[in-house]
């Protein structure tokens, strides 16, 4: 069994993140630049002598692939390197993979990550 985890982080954390994942022998991700909001609800700020409101503020999405063993540990470095303790940190989610192939070699699951 895999497990996607997909993290939505403050840009500032991913090299962070890499590095700890990294620290646990994970040797792939994807990170994306993506705006979003949710609690933190955006701001405002003032340009010019007039003031905006400021909804999507900018995250960073990683996505990583790992065998279920592995996933509890880095779910951890993530909420261990990510955390600034203060509103928009982020969120996780973790999915259920069911195949994972690799387009070069035609390696199919664990093979394949």
């Amino acid at each position: 069994m895999m497990k996607k985890i997909e993290a939505i982080i403050k840009p500032f954390k991913l090299d962070d993140v890499r590095e700890a994942l990294s620290g646990l022998g994970i040797t792939g991700m994807t990170a994306t630049e993506v705006k979003g909001f949710g609690r933190q609800k955006g701001h405002t700020e003032l340009y010019r002598g007039a003031e905006y409101v400021i909804d999507f503020l900018p995250k960073v999405k990683i996505e990583i692939v790992v065998n279920a063993e592995q996933a509890d540990a880095c779910v951890d470095a993530i909420l261990t390197a990510a955390r600034t303790g203060k509103i928009g940190d982020g969120k996780i989610f973790i999915t259920d993979v069911g195949k994972v192939v690799r387009i070069r070699t035609g390696e199919t699951n664990k093979d394949a990550i």
